[in-house]
């Protein structure tokens, strides 16, 4: 039986995001508080209340793999692919000279390949089936993205996809630092990615009215506990880490970023897309993810909220801290990465779990944006629209996502 004290390291992480195509250009854009929301232009968004969103937007896929594979893979997987293989540079890793089958992949996404889903759908109401691509299932399938990053990275191991909405990224790395510590890996390639800003999407979000209205100013609609927040901005993008066991990545001298110490999942069994009120299942996931890292509440030093920038998570998510940390809640400084760059749904968490190992590597928290007018309802110490300086030891991050469905992860500075 494995040792359930093995040690999860990240040794590599690759990005794509709305505010920069590498951990170097997202991490100097979120701590220098700009924003990456503009008007939408990845489907025609005239005449519906939301027309800006948080694109991947300078992104060319045949810059990591050939045009003819990238036509054969929707964008959700290419971002992927890109981020992966980023990593696995970022890392060292030659994984051809692993046991290939030690090496495996476990990301998180929530939709697949939604707009390759309503393109062919169109074609079929439009042209007919016999018209419609004949790569559409290997495209639109929530799994390929993984199968995808497998077969461009040589890893032949432990393979799986969460696809448990906003949550998916958190639970992909929790889960894949767990097949690390079964001993099933030593190493896993896991984060998430998502790329669904499309009519489909953009319609489903709207007639909910989960989104944000505020067009005339996109960067500054996105308002995480402010009191003027009306609903969250649309995003895309992916992150990907290089997962080890300590042994693994001192056995090859590599460079480690930060440790994966703790991994916590519950579920609110309740209401199918509002949080539950009393905060009680998100906080369980806190408290089950500080245990699992051996982590008490005064050893935490900053949390990565979901902070969603919608009316009811804000308010909900302030109560589950509360809930957890009591009166050391005010003294905890809690951001919202998605005030600067939307949400981007399956992928948030990754795009949230990068933030966190640049903030303990780099000794400094990004600002929540937007903050101008303080709800009573969140009164807890957001980071207000300027970065701080801190010395970061550990970093709680929260997703939380439709279903009830809740993942939390603690990342912890790497001390040998």
């Amino acid at each position: 039986m494995a040792d359930e004290r093995v040690r999860v390291v990240i040794t590599g992480m690759g990005a794509m995001t709305p505010l920069g195509e590498s951990p170097e250009e997202y991490w100097k854009n979120l701590a220098a508080g700009n924003s990456g929301i503009g008007p939408m232009t990845l489907c025609d968004s005239t005449g519906y209340p939301c027309r800006i969103s948080g694109e991947v937007s300078g992104f060319d896929p045949g810059t990591y793999m050939g045009s003819k594979e990238a036509r054969r893979m929707a964008r959700f997987s290419q971002l992927a692919v890109a981020a992966s293989l980023q990593a696995v540079e970022a890392a060292s890793l030659d994984i051809s000279k692993e046991d290939t089958y030690r090496v495996g992949v476990l990301l998180g996404n929530g939709n697949g390949g939604f707009p390759t889903l309503e393109e062919n759908c169109r074609i079929l109401a439009e042209r007919g089936g016999m018209r419609m691509s004949p790569f559409f299932f290997p495209m639109i399938l929530p799994n390929m993205a993984a199968a995808a990053v497998s077969r461009y990275t040589g890893a032949h191991g432990y393979n799986s996809t969460a696809t448990t909405a906003c949550a998916a990224s958190n639970q992909a790395l929790g889960e894949a630092a767990g097949v690390i510590r079964q001993d099933i890996a030593d190493v896993m390639l896991a984060g998430g990615t998502e790329a669904g800003i499309s009519l489909l999407g953009l319609s489903g979000f709207a007639v909910m009215r989960a989104l944000s209205t505020q067009n005339e100013n996109p960067q500054k609609a996105s308002r995480p506990f402010d009191s003027g927040r009306d609903g969250f901005i649309p995003s895309e993008g992916s992150v990907i880490m290089v997962l080890e066991s300590l042994d693994h990545a001192l056995s090859r001298g590599a460079n480690i970023l930060a440790e994966l110490a703790g991994f916590g999942c519950t579920s609110d069994a309740g209401h199918p897309v509002q949080p539950e009120e009393s905060g009680a299942s998100a906080a369980a996931a806190m408290q089950l993810a500080l245990a699992d890292a051996h982590v008490s509440l005064d050893q935490v030093d900053y949390i990565n909220a979901h902070g969603t920038s919608t009316p009811l998570n804000d308010a909900l998510e302030t109560v589950a801290i509360k809930r957890v940390f009591g009166d050391l809640a005010y003294k905890i400084p809690i951001s919202s990465t998605k005030s600067m760059i939307g949400h981007s749904l399956g992928a948030a968490g990754s795009l949230d779990a990068a933030a966190c190992v640049k903030t303990i590597t780099e000794a400094m928290i990004h600002p929540t944006i937007n903050y101008e007018t303080p709800d009573p309802d969140c009164d807890l110490d957001y980071v207000p629209n300027q970065a701080r300086a801190k010395d970061v030891q550990v970093a709680l991050s929260n997703a939380f996502g439709f279903g009830g469905q809740n993942a939390c992860l603690v990342f912890r500075k790497y001390v040998g």
